[in-house]
Order: C-alpha cells, then sequence, then structure tokens
C-alpha cells in the first residue's frame, strides 16, 4: 500500500459536498481514492486492479432493480429477522448502512429506515444514491421512506436516532468482518471500504448501544461460521447458506 492519502474530493462543483463533509480537495491520482462526478452520479474511484469499477450507490437500476423485482418479498432472510411479517412492518435504525443495499430491501417492503453511517465517502455516496431515487418515479416511493444520518453508531446512536426521527423499533448492524487470511482473494469492493473504514473492531460496544436503543429488537448479520459478537447472547439465529442473522430480542413485535 502507497503512502498516499486515502481520499480526495476531485472534479468541479464538488467543493460544497468536501467542505460540508470536511474531506480534502485534490485531483484523480493524489490519492488512493477519490469521489467525483461521472455519467450524472457521484462515484467513488480507484486504481481498477486493486478496486474494480468505479462505484456508486444506485437504487433505481442493476441489483437494486433485480432485487426490487424478484428478491423474495418478506420471506426473504433480512426481512425474516427484522420482524417483517403479516401486517408488521417495523421501523428500522440500519446502524452500519453501508451502501444501503440493506435499508433498500427493508424500505422497498414497507418499512421506515434510518440509515447511519460514519465514513464520510460512502455516507456522499448514500446521499446521492437516494436523491437519484427520489427523482426517478418507480423509485420515488420507496426513496421516500430513507433516511440519513451521519455519524459513529458506536458512540451517538442514540442522538443519531433521536435526530433522525425513525422509531427505533429494530436495530440492524452489519459490522466489518476481520479479514485475517492474507492469502484469500478479498473482494475489491470490501478492500475499498477497508480504505476509508478498516474493521469494526468495536463491534461488542455497537451491539451495546443497539441494545440500548432499540424498543423491540437487534439484528446482526454475520457470516455463517462466524463466532457471535462478544457479549449476550443471542437470542434467536435465522440461517442462510453463507450468513446468518443472531436476534436479540426485547419484546415482540405486534401488527399496528
Amino acid at each position: 500500500m502507497s503512502e498516499r492519502p486515502p481520499l480526495v474530493v476531485g472534479g468541479a462543483g464538488l467543493a460544497e459536498l468536501a467542505a460540508r463533509l470536511g474531506l480534502p480537495l485534490g485531483e484523480a491520482g493524489e490519492a488512493e481514492l477519490s469521489l467525483e462526478i461521472r455519467d450524472g452520479r457521484l462515484v467513488l474511484v480507484g486504481d481498477p486492479r486493486r478496486y474494480g469499477n468505479p462505484l456508486a450507490v444506485d437504487f433505481v437500476a442493476g441489483r437494486a432493480a433485480h432485487r426490487r423485482h424478484f428478491g423474495g418479498g418478506r420471506g426473504q432472510l433480512i426481512a425474516r429477522a427484522c420482524g417483517l411479517g403479516k401486517g408488521v412492518t417495523p421501523s428500522v435504525v440500519d446502524a452500519t448502512a453501508g451502501l444501503g443495499r440493506d435499508a433498500f430491501v427493508l424500505a422497498s417492503l414497507g418499512a421506515e429506515v434510518l440509515m447511519v453511517e460514519r465514513v464520510a465517502a460512502i455516507f456522499a455516496l448514500l446521499e446521492d444514491g437516494v436523491a437519484r431515487a427520489l427523482a426517478d418515479p418507480e423509485t420515488a416511493g420507496i426513496a421516500a421512506r430513507m433516511h440519513l444520518a451521519r455519524g459513529d453508531a458506536t458512540r451517538e446512536l442514540d442522538a443519531l436516532v433521536a435526530e433522525g426521527g425513525v422509531s427505533p423499533q429494530v436495530v440492524h448492524l452489519d459490522p466489518m468482518f476481520p479479514h485475517r487470511d492474507k492469502s484469500a482473494l478479498v473482494k475489491k469492493e470490501m478492500r475499498l471500504f477497508r480504505v476509508l473504514a478498516g474493521d469494526d473492531g468495536d463491534a461488542p460496544r455497537l451491539l451495546e448501544a443497539a441494545l440500548d436503543v432499540a424498543t423491540h429488537r437487534v439484528v446482526v448479520k454475520r457470516p455463517r461460521q462466524a463466532p457471535p459478537i462478544a457479549g449476550p447472547a443471542p437470542r434467536h439465529v435465522i440461517e442462510g447458506k453463507t450468513s446468518r442473522y443472531d436476534l436479540y430480542v426485547h419484546r415482540a413485535l405486534t401488527a399496528a
């Protein structure tokens, strides 16, 4: 890894974004990654050999559109874990929003979702993705249920939820799982995330914060064979082929 800074904001028209999020302005190539506008979208760009294609948040086309049409509805693992059922649509705080894929699935099923993201560059991509989804008639209704908050859920989740205006019936966590096997081929997207965010070494503290804030349950996504986060044992586990959801239940979700 070079000694260049991890990120700059490059290109015309992004000075306001850089100032608002406290990110440095610069030229592409001065840092490992750069935020730029390409084809009307905000994208995160790095060496394609290491990081792949420019990364954007797109809730209108591609993977999100396919999942919107063919994803399996409330039978999906994440929907079951978060308690979406017949007559039950809880509001959800996604405290590790990332690129918003889980939040979009939940919002497409009718849930109000507050997306909390601590990494400024990823937050900027989320903002741009939600804005474009609001402008498209096919996704505007879904995007209207997706709310954003920038901050560190480990340290200020209660304040972020209070400001976000979404009741924390369910708190969803998907902490970055430490990559220990240096010989394994890590997805290029995950490499990019690790440059910006590192691993979530404070996962136990994040779980503690979520348990304090959630009114009904906390849902933690984990690799299928990974140990639970250190702390209280989950009440229930829902397993998929490659991942599982550990459920920490305060009280049952009921129909409105």
